[in-house]
């Protein structure tokens, strides 16, 4: 079984007892907008939790738990689905970072040291603030702005897909670096970047199964 956030577990609990009902209800009686419910009820439909119909609404699924999309999903690893991460060294300058940016059509970079371990993710976000301000780009590390460890989400090739987009959307992150954890001659944790699981990742490994899906009709 999956781990379902709070506000994912109170949608639930509204399908349960007025389904079938719209997104934009449930939006209202939770209180936020349509947009903000959109990533909790595409993992709960995926998941087999709800059922959405067009026209209708969600209604929940009593059998869902061993509803054949979520056996499915849940058999998914991030090692299955990962893509490959565009990755810096510490001492790369924020230009030569950004042309990376958008020569990968990327959107987060993933900062290592002279070890090749993680210590830091610049998202286009940190890009945007850092040509907005009077930083020289040419000169200045991408480490000055970057978000460091341990303030980065992270993921492991082990962990299911469903783990994965839970801390994406809880988190509200693009993406999360795959990562092998070491142990070094310290004693202290260090983490190899050994891939990127990302919005579009999770997109495209639903829009397979749907496609596979309906191929089997």
């Amino acid at each position: 079984m999956i781990e379902l956030t709070e506000r994912q577990e109170k949608i639930l609990e509204i399908v349960k007892k007025y389904g079938p009902i719209t997104g934009e209800n449930i939006a209202e009686m939770l209180n936020v907008t349509r947009a903000a419910l959109r990533p909790d009820l595409a993992v709960l439909t995926m998941s087999g939790y709800l059922e959405a119909k067009p026209r209708v609404g969600y209604t929940f699924r009593n059998g869902a738990v061993e509803n054949e999309i979520r056996k499915i999903l849940n058999r998914y690893r991030v090692r299955d689905v990962k893509s490959v991460p565009v990755v810096v060294k510490e001492t790369c300058s924020i230009y030569d970072a950004i042309v990376a940016l958008f020569t990968e059509d990327t959107g987060s970079i993933y900062v290592v040291d002279e070890d090749n371990f993680l210590t830091g993710v610049v998202s286009r976000k940190d890009f945007l603030k850092a040509t907005l301000g009077q930083m020289d780009i040419n000169k200045i590390p991408i480490s000055v702005i970057m978000t460091r460890m341990p303030n980065i989400i992270t993921t492991t090739l082990d962990e299911t897909v469903v783990e994965a987009v839970r801390k994406i959307v809880e988190h509200e992150v693009d993406s999360l670096p795959v990562v092998k954890c070491f142990i070094d001659e310290n004693n202290e944790e260090k983490l190899q970047v050994v891939g990127k699981i990302s919005k579009t990742t999770i997109a495209r490994l639903f829009l397979d199964l749907a496609m596979k899906r309906f191929e089997g009709v």
